[in-house]
């Protein structure tokens, strides 16, 4: 085993160990597609990757984009052994320009002997462009296969020079089904899971540990590792696992938030939307999505404020007020507590008429405003704060509303071009639900 070999991900020497103390996650890390769990969409018979592998075909380079615990690392091992090419590992977040450097000039030592290499970059989204950059001559001339596997949106995060190069692939998160078989095979492995432990866990807490693990088969794998050892045998050596001790084991719920990253503007969008379409369920539980995962605050104040405006606007006056005095509050007393008059002005705007009238009459204004930028103001709505300006003409013949009501509708504030322009337009709203459901 070479130097690179030695530092791979998938230490199998560790993996076919019994008495490994590797995370159980790890060592039950499929050793062939057969033991690979869900991407039927990719693997199963007939698809992409699979027709890839038994046609003995040249493996592209990929981009493997989904969430965590999806299979990401797992299936380009997979597909560099099915295929027969070496397998470089690197993690963006510990390595550099240095590291690329290294590995690519390993593959190409190898190459010389007729062994291709696959290049797998974990998290590369973390690499920033002149690292990425570095990537590009090695892939275009074949030098190495690359695969590399991110949790944000490669259109994003991905240099397009590579993305053109790569073919992008989606992992969809696992199912509760698809976990509690990963849970089962642990329980049942001979060799690798937790036999040995003589555990005892009920289909009922396997579903519930499924369920909580938000699709993420490596929470669920070390949240069951963790409530078995946990458990203290009886006298026949068997581990009783409670729901009380699955509960502890999963700990805080899993939600699949990141406050830097795509899901961060995926939460904030399905609770605008569902504002803006007077649900108040689905407002609140978005709201709590995007408070327990992280999210700032105030970032989801602002949000409301917006929407006061752009979707309740005049329908309701009060909910800018409402929102503005939410805002206020959060940055005052901050979380948990604020939680409170998020919710309230979450309920409120929900509840509210909507009209997007305001934003419509803007928009209006401004293709007016951008045809006629050079349009001169009309004189009589200048000021004359000297003698000079008063001589060109400016501010004659403006009347003061005040004095002379009928100004209103006789004095003309558009520019000639336009004048008769309307842009405002009062209309019938949406009503919100009366009620909660």
């Amino acid at each position: 085993m070479d130097a690179w070999e030695s530092r791979s991900l998938f230490s199998m020497d560790a993996a076919q160990s019994p008495a490994s103390e590797s995370p159980l996650a790890d060592r039950m890390r499929p050793r062939s597609l057969a033991e690979f769990v869900g991407q039927t969409h990719l693997v199963g018979e007939g698809r992409l990757l699979r027709r890839l592998i038994d046609s003995k075909g040249t493996l592209p380079s990929l981009i493997l984009w989904g969430a965590p615990g999806t299979g990401k690392t797992t299936l380009a091992r997979l597909l560099a052994e099915q295929s027969g090419l070496r397998f470089i590992p690197l993690s963006a977040v510990f390595s550099g320009v240095k590291d690329l450097r290294e590995a690519i000039q390993e593959a190409r030592k190898t190459a010389r002997y007729g062994t291709r290499t696959v290049l797998f970059i974990d998290e590369i989204h973390r690499f920033n462009k002149a690292q990425q950059d570095a990537l590009l001559p090695a892939v275009e001339k074949g030098t190495v296969t690359l695969i590399g596997a991110t949790t944000e949106n490669p259109s994003f995060e991905v240099n397009s020079a590579l993305l053109s190069r790569s073919r992008v692939v989606v992992l969809n998160q696992l199912s509760e089904i698809e976990i509690k078989t990963i849970l089962q095979n642990a329980l049942n492995n001979q060799e690798r899971g937790l036999v040995n432990l003589k555990p005892e866990v009920s289909d009922q807490l396997l579903e519930r540990l499924a369920n909580s693990s938000g699709g993420d088969a490596r929470v669920a794998l070390t949240a069951l590792e963790l409530a078995v050892e946990a458990t203290s045998p009886n006298e026949q050596g068997v581990r009783l696992v409670t729901e009380e001790t699955v509960i502890e084991a999963l700990g805080r719920a899993q939600y699949a938030y990141d406050k830097g990253g795509e899901e961060h503007y995926n939460l904030a969008s399905a609770l605008i939307k569902s504002l803006r379409n007077s649900d108040v369920d689905a407002s609140l539980y978005w709201l709590a999505r995007m408070i327990e995962g992280g999210a700032d605050p105030v970032f989801i104040a602002r949000r409301l404020c917006i929407l006061a405006s752009e979707d309740i606007g005049l329908a309701d006056p009060q909910a800018m007020v409402q929102a503005a005095a939410a805002a206020e509050i959060v940055q005052l007393i901050g979380l948990p507590e604020a939680l409170f008059p998020l919710s309230q002005t979450t309920i409120y705007l929900a509840r509210a008429p909507k009209s997007n009238g305001v934003k419509n009459a803007y928009h209006a204004a401004l293709v007016d405003a951008e045809a006629t930028a050079r349009e001169p103001v009309p004189l009589h709505l200048r000021n004359a704060p000297t003698p000079l300006m008063k001589q060109l003409g400016y501010g004659k013949d403006y009347r003061y509303v005040h004095d002379d009501p009928a100004a209103q509708q006789e004095m003309e504030c558009l520019p000639e071009k336009l004048r008769g322009s309307r842009y405002f337009e009062p209309e019938r709203t949406n009503e919100g639900k009366a009620t909660d459901k």
